[in-house]
């Protein structure tokens, strides 16, 4: 029943002098480093390479030179951003030391997308040699989850970037003749200084909290710039072509323009514009004019009222210059924080860059082809950046297509802060009338303590610079500004958000209970922080930061995974105007918690499963896994040094500490009256789809359980009955909510690796017993590593021809696919040790498997039993009516109609249910004869499968004027797998907002990515 163990390929020889040798000499000949560094580097590389002997196999290709260059680039990143240096004044600098990660990554001759695609193998494995090595916040100042969502937001900020540069203007002189057989790919040097102009705004100008947002108004900033100031033989439009603008009197508004084709602030546009003409002014010393004072053929037919204009700033006599001087302005400031060199983004002949998928994180940089993180993790893909331009505007007369741009992971953000702008920012920052009520209406007033409790927490996620975790390099003082102006605007925001939904759920509250009284749930502080977390978190999911990653907002809140899920489904029913792209970011966020956050050491699960499951205590206790203790309001005001008073601070605290009541420290997930709403539903479904479902759904029509129930003590008993306590009741919904989770995933593997319905259930059965009866399975571990071994294990026990490498790559298509979900296993090491066994704490899958899973869950598979290949038929061939024979229902739930479906392994053909609207629309009284659908009979009495024939044999009959029989293989590429594949999500979202309650509707599933198979 045990995998023959995996290839291994050969180790680091055993004293390391060949490989400590090439280190040092990448050091100190090709990187030009210190002794000191390189000595730091040599250390960090002895205390490691046990760690890199025992994974060889499991990064990169494998190949010991390739894993070589690997492990180094990771040990010279790492002590490039954790080393401290004295500097003269004695104060100590982190992460300065004169080499970014672009060298480090040249010198190796390795990409940035391998690069952040296997660094999180090392920081897992070699995570405890750098907290012995560089303290308990190794991983913070490391910052890699930042610096790859930098990345990503930089990738597609190129792309969008280039995408406008291409709908305003040529990539080539049209006067000059063609000289180059590679002028196609010339791109002018105006291209460059836009995006250099827009590298010092990011250093200069805004906040450290990049977010993609602002970023994005930047570029359209500077393309409001260059419009202006490109020679006019560069347009790609023509001004007077005013049917592609905004008019104001007989000419053009320019800004007006550009934020009607990119939802921009127009405000927002003109204060970045203010800023970078200050930046133009400074640093490359043009002087400033109005540009209603000039008369350049450049401002013919645009209106000049309020926009600046640079003489000759985009000349040849003077772009050069300013170009070398925008260069020197960012090489210093690059040198100084060590990170990314972002000019690499508009050379496409860089092979820095790379290509494939690479991951977000946490940070959700979706669009119509949704696939983070995400976090983290969507995967998105992309190529390089300067790739040649393929929209179809680009054929037409230049802007001809930006009044209807093609939805981008940019032109998404931006729509979504259009909302926040709209819908949000005009309400006030205090409760309303209506909210007052409620408030006034609990055993006490309590309208001081919320709005209290709501600006203390929203601080501490929105810290002033002072606060900040540190501060960008450039002038300090006007840095710190701009993150304590950017930091208010969120506080705002999530304020507003916080109080609007907060009074929409009291409204819904008060109806299910018939009472205007909510002292319970409004008095329980961890019902507050959660909801101030959740608009916090759409703020940041809204703007798309890069330094404020989830799980930050439950970090800095004092709240575990499993509490912020209580109110994920509650909040998004109760704010119908959300936008579809938030609902997706939640929808995102309720799987990474049910898959492994909420099985993570500290979770609140743990307070609830040990109170349910008496007989878990002993792992749960040994493992420590249980969380701590929420921290106190006063606390979290102290940290931050919260100014204002402190009322009411007693019953506050009371409410925190006091176990067994409202405010329980160590509340579950979803208790009591929850149970009913998850037990009724016959698929797995994410609270993005629980509204629409309801629309549809007979039992519906109820009201929901009250919410308060959801907060409940552990230890209280259940109020609906049963004899259950609170928390045996809220682990049996969670776990349902589990089941249904791995039957998604089942079934998506089960599908790529074309195995029958009875594997499917069995598999599906083997993961409900492991989940029932082997829970301590799952600690500290992600549910897919559980699945992955419920495939293999009842595949040997039916001798089938399946291995794990099938397995695996199949998996690795799948669209929630992690590398570490199968490279890096939790094990107990402490549990090994007393069973002889020596080995580290993360091992790969096929070691988990034979070490750990196997020795737990082999009796549940002898009870299984092998799966028989005759099973089918036999259930197919019963008799419909017979009780004692007849086959068994299956115990597979109903799963998300993953469609559309492809049904031919041959031909391009896919096939997906027909909307009842459509279906309505198209078969009218005049028309019915002419279609056939699904589950209408085109003769009485006739069975399906002659339907089928018969409409087969009517298209493929030869007649003499022409043939009807269908040619699938004639332009076949016009329809890919992955175009399939990456608009899946987005047509069953579209097919549930039109079709209520549908049973074909994705409800579980999460967006699609495709993935290059491996090699």
């Amino acid at each position: 029943m045990e995998e023959v163990q995996p290839p291994v390929t050969p180790p680091i020889d055993p004293n390391g002098k060949r490989s400590e040798a090439s280190l040092l000499d990448i050091c100190e000949k090709v990187l030009s480093l210190d002794g000191s560094i390189c000595d730091e580097a040599l250390k960090l590389f002895t205390e490691t390479k046990r760690i890199l002997s025992a994974n060889m196999s499991n990064i990169g290709s494998g190949t010991r030179e390739e894993v070589e260059r690997f492990w180094f680039a990771f040990i010279l990143f790492s002590v490039k951003s954790l080393s401290v240096r004295k500097e003269a004044d004695g104060q100590s600098v982190s992460g300065d030391n004169g080499f970014n990660l672009c060298q480090i990554l040249r010198a190796l001759k390795l990409n940035i997308v391998d690069f952040f695609k296997e660094l999180p193998q090392f920081v897992v494995k070699a995570g405890p040699v750098l907290l012995e090595l560089y303290g308990p916040d190794w991983e913070n100042r490391l910052q890699a989850k930042e610096l790859q969502a930098n990345f990503v937001h930089l990738s597609l900020l190129s792309k969008f970037y280039k995408r406008g540069y291409r709908e305003f203007f040529l990539t080539y002189d049209a006067n000059a003749e063609n000289n180059s057989a590679n002028s196609a790919s010339y791109l002018p040097d105006s291209y460059r200084f836009g995006w250099l102009l827009f590298l010092a705004l990011r250093n200069h100008a805004f906040s450290r909290f990049k977010d993609l947002v602002t970023c994005s108004n930047g570029l359209v900033s500077i393309l409001a710039i260059l419009i202006i100031h490109v020679p006019c033989r560069f347009r790609n439009f023509s001004t007077q072509d005013s049917s592609r603008f905004v008019k104001k009197g007989e000419k053009i508004d320019l800004v007006a323009s550009l934020c009607k084709m990119y939802d921009a602030s127009e405000d927002e546009l003109r204060k970045i514009m203010d800023k970078a003409n200050n930046l133009i002014e400074t640093r490359l010393k043009k002087k400033p004019s109005s540009a209603s004072q000039c008369q350049a053929d450049k401002l013919d037919n645009i209106d000049t009222d309020g926009l600046t204009y640079f003489e000759d700033l985009l000349e040849e006599t003077s772009i050069s210059t300013s170009l070398t001087t925008l260069e020197r302005d960012y090489s210093g400031a690059v040198c100084n924080k060590g990170e990314l060199d972002e000019r690499v983004f508009i050379n496409e002949e860089d092979s820095l860059l790379g290509s494939g998928s690479l991951s977000a994180g946490a940070v959700n940089i979706t669009g119509v082809k949704r696939k983070i993180d995400s976090i983290s993790s969507p995967a998105r893909t992309f190529i390089s950046p300067l790739s040649p331009h393929k929209s179809p505007a680009a054929k037409t007369n230049g802007i001809s297509g930006a009044n209807k741009l093609t939805t981008t992971p940019v032109t998404t953000a931006m729509t979504t802060a259009k909302w926040l702008r709209a819908v949000i920012c005009p309400l006030l920052p205090k409760p309303s009338p209506g909210l007052e009520h409620f408030l006034k209406s609990c055993d006490r007033d309590i309208t001081n303590d919320v709005t209290r409790r709501a600006h203390i927490i929203l601080e501490a996620i929105f810290p002033n610079s002072s606060l900040g975790d540190r501060c960008a390099g450039g002038s300090l003082q006007a840095v710190d500004l701009m993150d304590d102006i950017w930091a208010e605007q969120r506080r705002l925001e999530a304020l507003k958000l916080y109080y609007r939904v907060l009074e929409a759920m009291c409204k819904a509250e008060a109806q299910i209970l018939h009472a205007n009284n909510l002292n319970s749930l409004l008095t329980n502080e961890r019902f507050h922080r959660c909801m101030l977390a959740c608009s916090a978190e759409l703020v940041l999911a809204t703007h798309k930061t890069i330094t404020m990653l989830f799980p930050a907002v439950l970090e800095r809140t004092g709240i575990t995974a499993f509490d912020l899920s209580k109110v994920i489904e509650s909040f998004i029913r109760h704010e119908d105007s959300l936008p579809r792209e938030l609902r997706r970011h939640l929808n995102s966020l309720e799987e990474r918690l049910l898959e492994s956050m909420v099985w993570e050491k500290g979770s609140s699960m743990y307070n609830s499963l040990i109170v349910a499951r008496p007989s878990l205590a002993l792992d749960i206790n040994r493992l420590g896994l249980l969380a701590e203790p929420m921290p106190s309001l006063d606390a979290i005001a102290a940290l931050i040094n919260f100014s204002e008073g402190l009322p009411h601070a007693s019953s506050i605290q009371k409410n925190e500490s006091c176990p067994g009541k409202n405010g329980d420290i160590r509340s579950p997930k979803r208790l009591c009256d929850y149970r009913s709403i998850l037990v009724e539903r016959n698929s797995f479904t994410s609270p993005v789809k629980d509204r629409l479902l309801a629309l549809g759904n007979v039992k519906s029509k109820m009201l929901p359980p009250p919410l308060q129930s959801a907060f409940a003590s552990p230890t209280r008993p259940n109020p609906g009955g049963g004899g259950e306590t609170c928390a045996e009741t809220g682990i049996n919904i969670f776990f349902t909510k589990i089941n249904k989770l791995a039957a998604v995933r089942i079934n998506g593997m089960v599908d790529r690796l074309q195995l029958s319905q009875q594997i499917r259930e069995s598999v599906y059965r083997l993961f409900q017993h492991v989940l029932a009866q082997r829970t301590s399975l799952l600690f500290n571990r992600h549910i897919d590593q559980i699945i992955l071994c419920c495939f293999y294990g009842l595949a040997k026990i039916s001798q089938m021809t399946l291995t794990f490498r099938d397995i695996i790559y199949n998996y690795r298509k799948q669209p929630q696919c992690k590398p570490l979900v199968f490279r890096s296993v939790f094990v107990d090491s402490v549990e090994c040790r007393r069973q002889g066994r020596i080995g580290p704490d993360h091992v790969d899958i096929i070691t988990f498997y034979n070490e750990v899973f196997i020795p737990a869950v082999k009796p549940l598979l002898v009870e299984l039993g092998p799966v028989r290949s005759d099973q089918a038929v036999e259930a197919n061939n019963k008799p419909e009516g017979q009780c004692p024979g007849s086959p068994k229902v299956s115990v597979f739930p109903s799963v998300p109609d993953m469609s559309p479906k492809k049904v031919s392994a041959v031909h391009n053909v896919y096939v997906s249910p027909l909307r009842g609207s459509k279906m309505d629309a198209l078969i009218s009284h005049s028309s019915k004869s002419y279609y056939a659908c699904v589950g209408e009979s085109t003769h009485a009495y006739q069975s399906p499968s002659k339907d089928l024939s018969a409409i087969n044999n009517r298209l493929n009959n030869s007649s003499s004027s022409r043939k009807r029989t269908l040619n699938f293989d004639v332009e076949a590429g016009l329809v890919s797998d992955s175009m399939v594949a990456n608009s899946l999500y987005l047509q069953n979202q579209n097919q549930n907002q039109n079709q209520n309650g549908s049973d074909a509707s994705s409800s579980g599933a999460a967006p699609l990515k495709t993935e290059p198979p491996d090699s």
